[in-house]
């Protein structure tokens, strides 16, 4: 699709490997003004990976740019790792990669998944978060999960009845088990096609209009066996978030400002899920995008993302 709303293509000015615990090593870059204002992109998944095009949502000229594969995800190793593999490591990571590049506060920027890890950073380190660029909000309450795994049928009857048919079908009635069984398997030839049926499952629900491009993406064996086998790992285990969720912590980041942008057709992570965060939010603002579904690269979002990231300029 076009995207010629966003900025222009970039490549990175400094790219880098940081060794982790437990054997992880994260893949990180920097990317346009080595002497601009600190804005963190957080990918979504958990386990997608970040891409070039991610770069685009930042003027290059006043943003110092920094993206970076969280643990299992994208070019960091070891691709769909699991050791260590908890949403506190990935804020600790978040902290080893800020003291390394000697940054004081970010801007932080993320989407679906991404905007459950800018959340749980900026609740454990909120001095160090100069305000957030949220889309697609995702807390990891039980029911996201459930709506995920079974109530997207409602809207999408045919790629739930793929994604479930992938499975025998007595092993329909535990769907989150059955796939995370195969997508931890050591063999490629079960993990990589439970992959591939979960990844598109959530690749073909991400647009309001269909998009053979984005399905295309997340089919790609690295993208779905991260994406695939994290996701499903992390689903099983509550997201790994603290005792009363997201929302009640959110005492902690009440004076962060925060500008929240949500597709009106967003089948991946409901619209509901935004508004409750908005009004656990004093500074936070939302805007709806009415023709828009999850993605973050549909027109009506990539345009409101990126007037919100230019609306912090001013802010200190």
């Amino acid at each position: 699709m076009p995207r010629g709303d966003l900025f222009p293509e970039i490549g990175p000015y400094e790219t880098g490997y940081l060794p982790l615990s437990g054997g992880h090593v994260m893949y990180w870059e920097q990317a346009g003004n080595p002497n601009g204002r600190p804005a963190l992109f957080l990918h979504g998944g958990p386990g997608a990976g970040a891409g070039a095009v991610h770069r685009r949502f930042f003027d290059p000229h006043f943003w110092r740019i920094i993206i970076f594969d969280q643990r299992g995800a994208g070019r960091s190793r070891p691709l769909g790792g699991l050791t260590d593999n908890t949403t506190p490591d990935l804020v600790a990571d978040i902290e080893t990669l800020r003291r390394h590049l000697a940054i004081d506060r970010f801007l932080l920027f993320g989407g679906s998944w991404g905007s459950t890890l800018a959340l749980a950073y900026a609740q454990a380190h909120p001095d160090r978060v100069a305000g957030a660029v949220l889309r697609g909000v995702f807390l990891g309450r039980p029911r996201e999960v459930e709506w995920f795994l079974h109530g997207m049928q409602a809207v999408f009857p045919e790629a739930h009845a793929a994604f479930t048919g992938f499975l025998p079908e007595a092993e329909r009635t535990d769907l989150l088990g059955a796939y995370l069984r195969r997508l931890t398997d050591p063999d490629p030839s079960v993990h990589l096609p439970a992959a591939r049926a979960w990844s598109v499952y959530e690749g073909t629900c991400s647009t309001l209009l269909p998009s053979p491009e984005t399905v295309n993406g997340f089919s790609q064996d690295r993208t779905a066996l991260g994406l695939a086998r994290i996701e499903a790992f992390y689903f099983a285990h509550g997201l790994f978030l603290p005792q009363g969720g997201l929302l009640g912590h959110m005492d902690r980041i009440s004076q962060i400002p925060a500008e929240i942008v949500q597709g009106r057709y967003d089948m991946i992570c409901p619209a509901v899920t935004a508004f409750d965060l908005t009004a656990s939010w004093r500074n936070a603002r939302m805007t709806i995008v009415p023709d828009a579904g999850h993605s973050a690269l549909e027109p009506g979002i990539r345009r409101a993302l990126v007037a919100a990231v230019e609306r912090f300029r001013n802010v200190r």
